[in-house]
């Protein structure tokens, strides 16, 4: 089974890739990769380039407050005729 939204993880440095990836519709481990691949060549600008997009990413949050969803309902069957009794009533 695939989902879209995955699960937070606590195993990022700061989630600014993470997070660019969620905003931006985007898998992060490209985003990953390239700054790997660009830290063999520049390692002064491209923590730079991560610590401003740190501070991007905190600004637009801060900012930006997505509001919280309520948690998943269960459904059983003991709610279900619960259900089903108040409608009646109210019926």
């Amino acid at each position: 089974m695939t989902t879209t939204d995955q699960p937070a993880r606590n195993d990022n440095l700061f989630g600014v890739c993470a997070a660019l990836g969620e905003d931006f519709g985007f898998d992060p481990l490209w985003l990953r990769i390239a700054f790997a691949l660009a830290l063999l060549f520049d390692l002064e600008h491209v923590l730079m380039a991560y610590a401003a997009l740190g501070l991007l990413v905190l600004v637009s949050r801060m900012a930006f407050r997505t509001p919280k969803s309520a948690p998943p309902r269960t459904v059983t069957a003991e709610t279900e005729l619960e259900e089903s009794i108040e409608y009646r009533q109210a019926a």
